[in-house]
């Protein structure tokens, strides 16, 4: 039996084994189930913009309907926005979005959430692996039904807008806004709207194919000059299911998920809203942010890559902000998994609220350089660390570094690869460093 479930859901090639009509079928059939398991008889389904949405759309639908499960078709609109409605409809046992987040058009993926809006466990996800591996026939006389949730954005927006605390602020921020040509397309000019914002969009007409076509957050050129033609206070860029965020200053500078992460965790403190005094994100983040958090007395946890990842590690340490360097910022307090409008409206809280550009926020931390290096590993996976060569060469690097930066080697959770990561105080060290340990693992191991 193979695995379909990745660190994110089930994801590939649209129309290509596993995201395929006859798998999302079956993956209805089993998400059906499990709702009926649990007690509940209705399930959410969204999707981001690309043009395999409404093909994996009809067959999970199908799938689900076909377990006596009525189906509620909440349209485009943010993986979050489903999470969210999980919560927000009565009878509502899971939450199921189609998209392949940051991804280009050509894929997509399946992504489930429970009835509290929390992502499945790796228990959950098994069980429903088995169904669909397994030969089960769905009978049975009652057949559900599929209705469209006319209200979805507008319930959604007003769940975000009520977590912003100005109504109307003295001044109005000038954003500019770039949606990816993703999910985020519409319902950014409801949330941004001009009562509250001055905001200009690009990238938010979509049309099946250019989701994410250098745009978004993964490239944030465009937004960061566009912030620089308007003379605007801050570029905001979403990926293509607006889970994600990274920012972009006055300046047109780029600012990463750590270092928001890092904003929201100094205001919380200072408001008093800081619950334990922990902040989690994973083993990924710049020791940058570290000593930022360790420099106001705040606890810095790490998990494993991931953001159900961090997530469980929040819920373990009674932490209420985590995140990922990628963007996906959880606010515990606010909502049940990572949302990049929620988060874009956090950073514009505390702008006004300190009055302080995005350029002085972000410059209280200091992000070391990184490198991130791959080499190609065979699939059976033999562990590097066994080998003396190797090892040492690590243990060398590391004592060069010291407390000045740090290296993490580890197999991707996707791919036949290795990922060598180093930081340091300098560039050109770190990447000499990150060459010498790349170079050990290819001749050696």
């Amino acid at each position: 039996m193979g695995k379909l479930f990745g660190t994110d859901g089930i994801r590939g090639v649209a129309n290509s084994y596993p995201v395929t009509c006859e798998l999302a079928l079956k993956i209805g059939q089993a998400a059906g189930i499990f709702i009926k398991e649990q007690g509940y008889g209705s399930a959410v389904i969204g999707k981001d913009t690309r043009i395999s949405g409404d093909m994996l759309e009809s067959a999970l639908a199908a799938g689900l309907a076909s377990t006596g499960v009525n189906v509620l078709l909440a349209g485009i609109i943010p993986t979050p926005g489903i999470a969210f409605l999980c919560r927000d409809t009565d009878d509502a046992g899971a939450g199921i979005v189609i998209s392949a987040s940051h991804n280009p058009y050509q894929d997509n993926g399946i992504k489930i959430f429970g009835s509290k809006g929390v992502k499945l466990s790796l228990n959950q996800e098994k069980i429903i692996e088995n169904f669909i591996f397994s030969k089960t026939q769905i009978s049975g006389k009652d057949t559900g039904k599929i209705n469209g949730l006319s209200d979805s954005l507008e319930r959604y927006c007003n769940f975000l807008r009520s977590k912003f605390p100005f109504r109307k602020p003295d001044k109005k921020l000038r954003l500019v806004i770039d949606c990816s040509n993703g999910a985020a397309s519409e319902i950014a000019h409801l949330v941004f709207n001009e009562t509250v914002f001055e905001a200009s969009f690009i990238y938010d007409r979509p049309d099946g194919k250019n989701i994410n076509k250098n745009c978004g957050s993964q490239h944030t050129e465009a937004v960061g000059q566009a912030v620089i033609n308007q003379n605007a206070d801050l570029g905001l860029a979403f990926d293509g299911d607006a889970d994600r965020l990274i920012a972009v200053d006055e300046k047109g500078r780029e600012i990463s998920g750590d270092v928001i992460l890092g904003i929201c965790a100094k205001y919380a403190q200072t408001a008093g809203q800081l619950e334990n005094n922990i902040v989690v994100s994973t083993i990924m983040s710049n020791i940058g942010l570290t000593k930022f958090l360790e420099s106001l007395g705040i606890r810095h946890v790490k998990s494993d890559v991931g953001d159900r990842n961090v997530f469980e590690e929040m819920k373990k340490h009674n932490a209420v902000i985590g995140g990922e360097d990628s963007g996906h910022m959880i606010f515990l307090k606010d909502h049940s998994t990572g949302d990049g409008m929620l988060s874009a409206l956090k950073l514009a809280e505390i702008m006004l609220d300190t009055d302080r550009q995005a350029s002085e926020l972000a410059s209280d931390i200091t992000i070391y350089p990184q490198i991130l290096m791959n080499v190609k590993a065979h699939e059976s996976r033999p562990d590097f660390r066994k080998n003396p060569i190797i090892a040492d060469t690590i243990k060398q690097v590391e004592n060069e570094l010291k407390n000045r930066g740090r290296v993490l080697v580890r197999y991707s959770g996707t791919q036949p690869l290795i990922r060598v990561m180093v930081e340091g105080p300098d560039h050109g060290l770190v990447e000499t460093c990150c060459r010498r340990i790349c170079d050990s693992i290819e001749n050696n191991l």
